[in-house]
């Protein structure tokens, strides 16, 4: 890897070096490259993407025996592939056995869809690799991927050969690289856009994506852009994030977020107060990740994320060495975001600037199918659509539809099971894969969170329509966060709990009141738990709707869930 580069001649003179820690925490600029632990060794041996040539020469010929360990639970990540977890292993050993025994012998595959952005091309051949080689298996993610399942390592050259005919791939779509960009699901489209953010994630795919000088960082490492009013890409939970605002004096551009991340130690990120125009992005992005692969820790890998760096170094020093070690110059102050405006999540039927109209729906909890995909790709068609699109909240929208035809496409959705005009918890509940195909998971999280917003709707009719903004349920199957649990109205965590006779059954610990800024809610924040609150699988539906309903009584006017969560006392939420 490169060295850290002197500053430019006329820069502002680099802060000193901080001094060699008593115990080296792995930061590459202070420490040295030496390999602190097993992970960084094997990152060191043998380039992560190195590992695509022996799926292609070996790997796929002699079968899933034949591959190494190192790629098999290492390498593997860097082009999509996950070992899946054996069916029958229930959430109590799931801590207890060892990966060997945890696996089974086929791979969940993440397909990168860098914006979310798709055409129904591409789509229909996402569909065709699901039902051949994947069981039907089809997951949107809220990285807005798609995520298969049941894929054998026999059949994984032929999959990258039809998904790069079409421009997709699966590059650096797991592993400690720069994962998938999300960007706004309506780029170029939604008539209240302020930009368009494709030209940077497009420059930013074709110069780093699969770079090797950026393939070996401490940890994962996400991004977000987004032009549009409602700033619909999470961006306060990623590692780098751009939101456009309007300078004064230098007219739109981008302000600068980094360091966000949830899993089990939560952090919101900092704004740097830096703006960004919109051609510098993809150089400032780079730099970014420059300084997370040379001063990111890597010694311990639950303290290898940038979220812990910021903590440490605070947004002041972070944004000094971005500009004087890496960019060379200075970047001029710039506003804050304004309140979002309208719904992130895209669904429902909304203008696009050229008089057509996008249509956004909602599957259950992201959950689809090869058919699935393959009907919204020949719908999308019919009415002379050729785009689609995926959003960070797992959820589908078809561009470009004629206004007179809006109705006819609301309804083909909803044939296929993808609602246009879903009620409340429909909408908004989220769910991570769960113990069904995740070797983490502690309980199941797909079937659960669909049968329980499917109740709450029926139990909560009377309330839903009454309420000032929605109440979003997220449910995850261990404490990682995929789904986003602290940054939920209700979040649901799974872990073995008492049932009624003291013995362990799969439930879920209560985060409530969290969220990120929304058209409802001005400021990010995150969950409250309330000590011994936990709650079974099976009462799970009991729970929320009692706790919704003590909500809707108690609420002061228009107070969002979130703020009457924090303001209540604990004996309201149980």
């Amino acid at each position: 890897m490169n060295a850290v580069p002197p500053a430019a001649a006329g820069a502002p003179a680099r802060p000193a070096r901080p001094a060699r820690a008593a115990r080296p925490q792995g930061q590459w600029a202070v420490d040295g490259t030496a390999p602190l632990n097993h992970n960084e060794q094997f990152k060191q041996d043998d380039p992560a993407l190195n590992v695509r040539r022996r799926v292609e020469e070996v790997y796929a010929k002699e079968g899933f025996a034949s591959i190494d360990p190192d790629d098999l639970r290492g390498r593997l990540r860097w082009w999509g592939l996950y070992t899946q977890r054996k069916p029958g292993i229930d959430g109590g050993r799931t801590a207890q056995l060892e990966p060997h025994e945890l696996e089974d012998e086929y791979f969940m595959m993440r397909v990168r869809v860098d914006g979310g952005a798709l055409t129904t091309e591409q789509l229909r051949v996402v569909a065709g690799v699901s039902t051949e080689f994947a069981r039907g298996t089809a997951d949107i993610s809220d990285r807005q991927n798609v995520q298969l399942h049941w894929v054998r390592i026999e059949d994984v050259p032929e999959i990258w050969r039809r998904l790069e005919a079409v421009g997709l791939w699966t590059t650096e779509a797991c592993g400690d690289c720069p994962r998938v960009i999300l960007g706004s699901p309506v780029a170029g489209v939604a008539a209240d856009e302020l930009l368009d953010p494709t030209p940077q994630i497009e420059e930013i795919q074709r110069r780093w994506i699969g770079d090797p000088e950026l393939a070996n960082l401490p940890r994962k490492f996400k991004s977000a852009i987004t032009g549009h009013p409602s700033q619909d890409v999470v961006h306060e939970i990623n590692d780098v994030s751009f939101v456009a605002v309007e300078h004064p004096e230098l007219g739109l551009g981008y302000d600068l977020f980094v360091g966000g991340g949830l899993s089990t130690t939560a952090r919101l990120a900092s704004r740097l107060g830096a703006f960004v125009r919109p051609d510098e992005v993809p150089e400032v992005w780079h730099a970014v990740v420059q300084v997370f692969r040379d001063y990111g820790y890597r010694r311990l890998r639950n303290k290898a994320r940038l979220k812990f760096l910021l903590a440490d170094w605070g947004a002041e020093r972070f944004r000094q060495v971005l500009q004087d070690e890496y960019l060379h110059r200075a970047l001029p102050d710039g506003p804050p975001p304004p309140p979002p405006v309208g719904s992130g999540d895209h669904v429902g039927v909304h203008p696009q600037k050229d008089g057509r109209r996008y249509v956004g729906v909602a599957p259950s909890v992201g959950r689809v199918s090869g058919e699935v995909l393959a009907g919204v790709a020949d719908l999308a068609e019919a009415h002379g659509s050729h785009r689609v699109r995926l959003t960070p909240h797992q959820k589908l929208v078809v561009l470009d539809v004629p206004a007179d035809e809006v109705e006819e496409v609301v309804d083909g959705l909803a044939a296929l099971g993808l609602e246009a005009r879903p009620n409340l918890f429909r909408r908004t509940t989220m769910a991570c894969t769960g113990i069904e195909y995740c070797k983490l998971a502690i309980v199941e999280t797909k079937a659960t969170a669909t049968r329980a917003a499917a109740e709450l709707d029926e139990r909560l009719a009377d309330v839903q329509a009454g309420l000032p903004a929605p109440v979003r349920l997220h449910v995850n199957g261990c404490p990682n966060s995929c789904a986003r649990i602290q940054t939920a109205d209700i979040g649901l965590k799974g872990q073995l709990v008492a049932g009624d006779d003291g013995e362990q059954v799969p439930g879920f610990q209560v985060h409530l009141g969290g969220g990120l800024a929304s058209a409802d809610r001005e400021e990010a924040g995150l969950g409250r738990t309330v000590r011994g609150l936990k709650v079974t699988a099976d009462d799970l539906v009991e729970y929320v709707e009692r706790v919704v309903r003590r909500y809707d009584a108690g609420r002061d006017g228009d107070e969002t869930f979130a703020t009457w969560a924090h303001r209540v006392d604990e004996e309201e939420l149980r």
